[in-house]
């Protein structure tokens, strides 16, 4: 397949995805306008990993979009508290992901390697855990996001017990490169202070 042919299908699978996204009854502000939470999460991770990744491939690329497809169409509301049932709500939802999002690239006419692993990306298959740089990528991209999007209003929401564990979790989980681009994010004075001191905590443990 040419190249055109290659940003062609690319184009139309993320506008598929975003098509996807768009429907989400939760929405973000961005500058003060309203925007649907998933769509506007996806583009922010597309933008993230292109800048993580400029050789991002077109498998990691596709998954950095998709990765929390029609999120809410599993709320969290629907498994009981605690962390196995969250846990259990997550695998749920990563399932969920790869599906819809598999069903997408066939549509697209991508090949079965290429929606098998784009699907795994999305649906985390324990590729982090052995060390997948793609999959480092997504979770370095997905931590920012988190970070530029909800560091905020926990701060609000949280005592310091609790941030520190919040935020260790993420941490923890980021490559060097991803936690250097957390220390240079564009947040507010009191967010900056406290990711600093906390992180900085960590490095001590």
């Amino acid at each position: 397949m040419s190249d055109s042919s290659d940003r062609d299908r690319l184009s139309q699978a993320l506008a598929a995805i975003d098509a996807a996204n768009a429907d989400d009854p939760f929405t973000l502000s961005v500058d003060g306008v309203a925007l649907p939470k998933e769509q506007t999460h996806a583009e922010m991770m597309s933008r993230w990993v292109r800048e993580l990744n400029p050789e991002a491939s077109e498998e990691l690329l596709l998954a950095a979009r998709a990765h929390h497809i029609r999120r809410w169409m599993i709320p969290r509301s629907t498994f009981p508290a605690g962390r196995s049932a969250y846990l259990r709500w997550r695998r749920a939802l990563h399932s969920v992901h790869a599906e819809l999002t598999a069903a997408i690239l066939e549509d697209c006419g991508y090949p079965r390697r290429s929606v098998e692993r784009v699907a795994a990306l999305v649906a985390k298959a324990e590729l982090l855990q052995a060390g997948d740089p793609d999959a480092q990528t997504l979770e370095d991209a997905l931590s920012l996001v988190f970070f530029d999007t909800q560091l905020e209003p926990l701060l609000d929401d949280l005592d310091d017990r609790q941030l520190r564990r919040a935020l260790g979790r993420t941490w923890r989980k980021m490559s060097p490169s991803g936690q250097a681009a957390a220390r240079d994010l564009d947040l507010s004075e009191r967010a900056i202070e406290t990711l600093t001191r906390l992180v900085d905590g960590f490095a001590d443990e």
